[in-house]
């Protein structure tokens, strides 16, 4: 691609885990990851960075440090952070901002997942 073809975006999402546990949040990072990229047809070349905000309630693990376990990833600049706790704020949540270079013609896809749906309702028939 070159750089007319092509466009830098950022593509939200999020998804929720069922348990403070590093099993649930692998397996919840594994399926936004998944989904980002198989709604949005990115290669992990394609990704300059990709920040994920969790909710206080989640502390048994980094996402960060299992989206760095993907083949292809150690190029990706990665980043955890905590999300601004707001009361009544959804529980559990993963909340991803993915900074990508994508066909100026795709449209972009922000997968929302599980109870994080919520989020979203504008969203809900796409997802």
């Amino acid at each position: 691609m070159t750089g007319s073809d092509r466009k830098l975006i950022g593509l939200r999402g999020a998804t929720t885990c069922p348990a403070n546990s590093v099993a649930a949040i692998e397996n919840a990072v594994a399926s936004l990851i998944d989904a980002l990229m198989e709604h949005n047809g990115l290669n992990p070349d394609q990704i300059v960075s990709l920040t994920f905000s969790v909710t206080a309630d989640l502390d048994a693990c980094f996402p960060a440090a299992v989206a760095r376990r993907r083949q292809g990833w150690d190029a990706v600049a990665l980043l955890d952070c905590q999300q601004m706790a707001v009361s009544g704020d959804l529980p559990r949540c993963i909340r991803l901002l993915a900074h990508v270079w994508m066909p100026a013609a795709r449209e972009p896809a922000h997968p929302y997942l599980e109870e994080a749906r919520l989020l979203r309702p504008d969203r809900l028939s796409h997802n």
